[in-house]
């Protein structure tokens, strides 16, 4: 028998994901963009990352303007690990009204609810419905 959140996760509307930017492409979108070159943007990259992970070794969060803050954490197990908070300007800006650029599946999904989702899944597959 097929759960709701399987129609909701069959149905709901969702980015669909092109290649990651990899460092060597974000080093150049920068340097193109500050006149820096290419090596000095790397190493400054790599220490920022160095003291994103000093600083939560100590148990102190990083706050990075304009990124948001990493902050340390740990699961019961005892295992280490970093949240991060997004910077609201990036929220907003990814928010922004026509700003996307990407893909998105199911776009004319976008606002329906999880009764619409089963309603959907019901009607495409009759002989394994989802009973409410």
């Amino acid at each position: 028998m097929v759960k709701r959140i399987e129609a909701i996760n069959a149905y709901r509307p969702r980015i669909k994901l092109r290649p990651t930017a990899q460092m060597e492409q974000l080093v150049s979108y920068i340097a193109d963009r500050t006149g820096l070159n290419e090596g000095e943007i790397t190493i400054v990259l790599k220490e920022l990352r160095d003291a994103v992970i000093f600083f939560n070794l100590q148990g102190q969060g990083d706050k990075l303007e304009g990124l948001g803050t990493y902050l340390p954490e740990m699961d019961v197990s005892g295992k280490f690990d970093i949240s991060h908070r997004l910077d609201k300007d990036i929220r907003d800006a990814l928010n922004a009204p026509g700003a996307f650029a990407g893909d998105i599946v199911y776009r004319q999904n976008i606002g329906k609810t999880s009764y619409e989702f089963v309603a959907m899944w019901n009607a495409d597959h009759p002989d394994d419905p989802i009973e409410e």
